[in-house]
């Protein structure tokens, strides 16, 4: 079961894990580098500048980073779902919070808690009553959710707070996609003309200053990965550290892990940590004989995963990066950017954030 430590408990070594500490893997969160994301993305706009927190704030936990992003001058917020709505709403009482999904069933509980549906359809709009506020999304080309260009244009419900639209390709800045739901956007916004305006995500809004209207909902960008194609990460917020259980020695031409997937070229030393899949670290990350494992750090000297990674274990070539038993190896973090372990996984950092501490324990503290 995962363990979360309190912060008096993790003041005693920076929020670090320590050499006695019993648990096999942790997440560290820095809330306030994610607080820095997000008043460095107030520079590149004169739009409000919201904050995604959906998917537990990209994993980092919703109860710690929240409040720090409140504290910073955040004032709206966005998730996928009620019930993340109604987390938000107990830790931040006065804040604009959006559900993106929308709301299904008797919607009494999220409008008491002053939670503003996103309304992606006509009979979304018809179930939600007419005196509750909700926004109004419209889809201008990415086959999702979202009213289609011809009804919003037709449409004569209730008056949305808020007008929205999503991009499909805005991490890919040059896709022509980008400027036609751009068009088709200005067409809806010309019939809802006093109605406040959103469509840049992360992507959009460090890319496309134009798209930025009223308010912009980054997401991945406040959480230290790569949100468009040429535009650096910001700050990274999160470490994921996994305790050495033992180092051994393996010769040139024996194999690692199951499967055999890869021989070793050289006389090795091998770490083993206590982390594996169903901590979320993907299975793809591991190495072969066809590719090289992810990178990963031991005691800031860059290393790489070397065979499969098990449910509960990768194993990692410290032939040369001193380390011993108990000693932590940094999977993502400051010394392994998430988007390139996510490469060499197959995937988007998304992802890999989003899937991390199931079972890892949680501290709250800088990098």
């Amino acid at each position: 079961m995962q363990r979360r430590v309190d912060p008096e408990e993790r003041a005693a070594d920076g929020g670090r894990a320590a050499a006695t500490d019993p648990a096999g893997s942790f997440v560290t969160v820095d809330s306030a580098a994610v607080a820095r994301n997000w008043r460095r993305l107030t520079q590149r706009t004169g739009a409000e500048v919201g904050a995604v927190v959906k998917a537990d704030a990209y994993g980092h936990g919703i109860v710690d980073v929240a409040p720090a992003l409140a504290a910073a001058g955040c004032r709206t917020y966005f998730v996928a779902l009620p019930e993340e709505g109604l987390a938000l709403r107990r830790a931040l009482p006065d804040a604009a919070i959006y559900v993106l999904n929308g709301v299904f069933g008797d919607p009494r509980e999220a409008i008491g808690a002053r939670l503003t549906s996103f309304l992606s359809s006509g009979e979304a709009v018809a179930e939600w009553p007419a005196d509750a506020p909700f926004a109004l999304n419209v889809d201008t080309g990415m086959n999702r959710l979202g009213l289609t260009v011809p009804e919003a244009l037709a449409y004569r419900g209730p008056r949305p707070a808020l007008l929205a639209s999503h991009f499909a390709c805005a991490d890919t800045p040059g896709h022509p996609k980008n400027v036609a739901q751009e068009e088709a956007f200005a067409a809806v916004r010309a019939r809802f003309a006093d109605v406040p305006a959103s469509l840049a995500n992360s992507a959009a809004l460090l890319t496309r200053p134009a798209a930025h209207h009223d308010l912009v909902r980054p997401g991945i960008a406040l959480f230290g990965a790569c949100a468009a194609e040429g535009v650096a990460a910001l700050e990274p917020t999160v470490r994921l550290e996994a305790r050495i259980i033992q180092v051994r020695r393996a010769a040139t031409g024996e194999t690692v892990g199951y499967g055999a997937a890869q021989t070793l070229g050289r006389d090795s030393r091998i770490a083993i940590a206590s982390l594996g899949y169903a901590d979320g670290y993907l299975r793809a990350a591991g190495g072969s004989d066809a590719a090289r494992g992810a990178p990963a750090a031991v005691n800031s000297v860059p290393v790489r995963l070397v065979g499969r990674v098990s449910m509960d274990l990768v194993a990692v070539d410290v032939t040369d990066a001193p380390c011993a038993r108990g000693d932590l190896v940094e999977l993502i973090g400051p010394n392994v950017p998430v988007d390139e372990v996510a490469r060499h996984a197959g995937t988007i950092g998304y992802e890999l954030l989003t899937g991390l501490s199931r079972r890892t324990e949680r501290r709250v503290g800088p990098l």
